[in-house]
């Protein structure tokens, strides 16, 4: 198994996009990127932690590759609008990649490209972390995992967002979704 940790606004609306596609083992909603050690999910929304809302995505190689996942995370949110998606806004809403190694550095560099050969904006996507020291990850409160499966299909923001997030990934990605 491999992992790949990536922020694109809200973990919730991230999160039940990627535990529809094909490959996928788990996502865990959570925290990385900031400065204050274990921060609460009332701290990082304040802005005032440095950390972003992330998902770790855990996926099989054999059956997803790192590039598809990437290319799948930037076609699911606005990786053009700085520290914002939406009506979410604040650097914790950031559009970033946080690399595990050179190789995943290399990857994510080369997915970055690819998204602005496609885009007529800037994409504004930042890698954060050096080479061989990935910033600290900080699982979400259990309440914000899985969420969209429970609390997130009576949440009107959820209920106005993740929808057409899932119709793209399906539309988009039809190879690369999970039946049913």
């Amino acid at each position: 198994m491999a992992q790949a940790i990536m922020a694109g606004g809200c973990f919730w609306c991230t999160e039940a996009v990627f535990r529809d596609v094909i490959g996928v083992i788990a996502v865990e909603s959570g925290y990385i990127g900031g400065t204050v050690p274990d921060p609460t999910y009332k701290a990082v929304c304040s802005g005032t932690t440095g950390h972003a809302e992330a998902i770790r995505v855990t996926y099989d190689p054999a059956l997803l590759s790192l590039d598809d996942l990437l290319d799948i995370h930037f076609a699911t949110h606005d990786p053009t609008t700085l520290n914002r998606q939406g009506n979410d806004v604040g650097t914790q809403y950031r559009s970033a990649l946080f690399p595990a190694d050179a190789e995943q550095r290399a990857s994510m560099e080369a997915a970055i490209a690819r998204a602005q050969a496609a885009s007529a904006k800037p994409i504004v996507t930042v890698i954060e972390g050096e080479d061989g020291a990935m910033p600290i990850w900080y699982p979400a409160e259990d309440y914000h995992q899985e969420y969209w499966q429970g609390e997130g299909q009576r949440n009107p923001y959820c209920l106005a967002v993740i929808p057409p997030k899932l119709q793209k990934l399906r539309k988009s990605f039809a190879a690369k979704v999970k039946p049913g």
